[in-house]
């Protein structure tokens, strides 16, 4: 009798020692969201993704906040460095010792910068074809993208999304002052870099038939992008829809753009949504300046 009574004490104090981490968890995940909820729908409004999946994949990735790779390095969405990558780094164990991981300021860089890296790379460009409040199709369509290697990744997303009732914040709505109007289009994405809108091209696009589709001058279409009005475009150019900036947006500040092999100055100009003379201009280079891999370019 006392060996069975001392079994279901032990089993009590087990269930109840598992409740208090659950509730500790829920503690935690919900202080986060509401942390950094406004962050998230902003982040949406911006660039159209669901603001359920920018917080699951946080909330997911980061540990709610509490992973060492989030506390050292800010980086809330497990991005790895990458080919690309030119800012801050921190390593850290992950599918093998000491990778390379992206590091920034604050949270809201590291949020920012997903938003970025999400829009940029044209294995997601399909998702941008979902609905916002298709959180289902997100997380199943990211993990098909290869954004994670764990096979129950989407199915995690979706977990997290209708236990904490994320997919509310899809539907979130305000008056977010914006310093550019998104030109309206029913026949392709339309993405954001640098506070200016832009387009990935099709085989065969012209800046005239672009024109014609986005209501837009074709040969300000092309002035704005540093082209003639009469090219042919190339299958994933990058098409800026009004004139570029002067200098990278404010998040690269003190980087230095490494120079990768195939790239010259003008992709690297389109890459930051920056006037190509202007690019010449911060680096005090002349116009026949011919760039070498390795070079270190200001970029703003």
């Amino acid at each position: 009798m006392q060996k069975k009574l001392a079994l279901i004490i032990l089993l009590l104090m087990h269930m109840l020692n598992v409740c208090a981490q659950n509730l500790r968890q829920n503690a935690r995940y919900l202080e986060y969201i509401e942390k950094y909820r406004d962050i998230a729908v902003e982040q949406m409004k911006e660039h159209r993704i669901p603001a359920s999946i920018t917080m699951a994949q946080a909330l997911l990735e980061s540990g709610a906040g509490q992973s060492e790779l989030t506390r050292k390095a800010n980086n809330h969405f497990g991005i790895k460095c990458g080919n690309d990558w030119v800012g801050p780094t921190s390593h850290h164990d992950d599918d093998a010792l000491q990778e390379c991981f992206r590091a920034y300021k604050n949270a809201r860089e590291s949020y920012e910068d997903h938003s970025f890296f999400l829009t940029s790379k044209r294995r997601y460009a399909s998702l941008f074809n979902l609905k916002i409040t298709d959180y289902k199709g997100w997380a199943r369509g990211l993990k098909a993208a290869g954004y994670a290697t764990s096979p129950v990744y989407a199915d995690n997303l979706i977990r997290i999304i209708e236990t904490y009732e994320l997919y509310k914040l899809d539907s979130e709505t305000g008056s977010k002052k914006k310093t550019t109007t998104q030109p309206q289009s029913s026949q392709r994405v339309i993405y954001k870099n640098n506070k200016n809108y832009y387009v990935l091209a099709k085989r065969g696009d012209t800046f005239r038939s672009l024109g014609k589709e986005l209501d837009i001058s074709y040969r300000k279409l092309a002035r704005y992008n540093e082209r003639d009005k009469k090219d042919v475009l190339s299958e994933g150019d990058v098409i800026y829809l009004e004139k570029k900036k002067a200098k990278a947006d404010k998040k690269y500040k003190g980087v230095l753009h490494v120079v990768q092999p195939g790239e010259s100055m003008y992709s690297i100009a389109q890459r930051y949504a920056i006037r190509l003379k202007s690019l010449y201009k911060m680096n005090n280079l002349s116009a026949d300046y011919v760039i070498r891999t390795g070079d270190k370019l200001k970029i703003r």
